[in-house]
């Protein structure tokens, strides 16, 4: 109250201390990320994809989510998506009343053409967005996993549609309604946490390192080069040279060096193992000793 009236300094007082309620709250739904993280795993292993559906804040952070999977993981950009309630329009401005209608979203779960083996994310702060109801419903008749994270308790009648809930509880916002606060915070930590475990789980992450990075610029590229250098120790040039011989994949690039192998038959061996490159690398270590 009365934050008006305050100074710029304890105006971000209260900000920090805000937003440490937003990342306690996702910290209490521990449980419920892993459960939503295995749910996705599972589609990726079958062929599935994962969507995010939302309005306004809750749509542009899915979209931009789903957008930095390609780059950072090199996955084919079906492989997640996000949906945003107006379209692609919208993330740039807002699109008014678009949200309101459920048969929009029930529209766009049908054009994206969802099925049983993909997994839907409806992001509602609110709890109650029209748009991602509407999809959530319409999802659910045709069988597709569905999982609602918003930043209230659900509402009793949402169990007949959604398999599963992701409620961080952030409590009242500084700015009374405004979502794109603690909301949007706990709302992207959430998401950073299904796409990025995800992708470690899928053998996308070796350590902690993205060594199935897409090197689509400069700094990629560079990023790359060291990548292969840390797990390799090679220098900088036969790291450049092998990933060019590689096309660009860390990945494929690191196999070659450590198996002493061209790039047909590092992407072989790399299949055998289902893109994992650490059992790879621990025969290499135990051969060695």
């Amino acid at each position: 109250m009365n934050i008006d009236l305050k100074s710029i300094s304890e105006i971000v007082q209260i900000f920090n201390e805000e937003d440490r309620n937003a990342i306690e709250a996702v910290v209490a739904e521990s449980e419920a990320i892993s459960k939503a993280v295995e749910m996705i795993v599972d589609a990726f292993h079958h062929g599935g994809r994962l969507f995010y559906i939302g309005a306004g804040t809750s749509g542009r952070l899915g979209v931009l989510d789903a957008s930095e999977c390609p780059p950072t993981f090199s996955t084919q950009p079906e492989m997640v998506q996000g949906i945003i309630a107006g379209g692609d329009v919208a993330l740039r401005k807002a699109v008014e009343g678009e949200e309101d209608k459920p048969e929009r979203g029930a529209q766009a779960v049908r054009e994206y053409q969802l099925t049983s083996q993909d997994v839907l994310v409806g992001i509602a702060s609110s709890g109650r967005t029209p748009y991602v109801l509407g999809a959530l419903k319409e999802a659910h008749t045709k069988g597709v996993k569905t999982i609602f994270l918003s930043c209230v308790p659900p509402a009793e009648e949402l169990k007949e549609y959604v398999g599963h809930f992701i409620t961080p509880i952030v409590g009242p916002e500084i700015i009374t309604g405004s979502t794109r606060l603690k909301a949007g915070t706990a709302t992207k930590l959430v998401l950073n946490m299904l796409t990025t475990i995800s992708m470690v789980k899928l053998g996308k992450v070796y350590n902690n390192l993205m060594v199935d990075v897409h090197a689509s610029n400069i700094k990629l590229v560079e990023r790359s080069i060291r990548i292969v250098q840390t797990v390799t120790g090679v220098d900088a040039t036969i790291a450049d040279t092998t990933l060019k011989q590689a096309r660009g994949s860390a990945k494929i690039a690191i196999v070659m060096l450590v198996k002493n192998i061209n790039r047909t038959d590092a992407v072989a061996l790399l299949e055998k193992h289902q893109g994992f490159l650490r059992p790879i690398l621990d025969d290499l270590k135990q051969m060695e000793t």
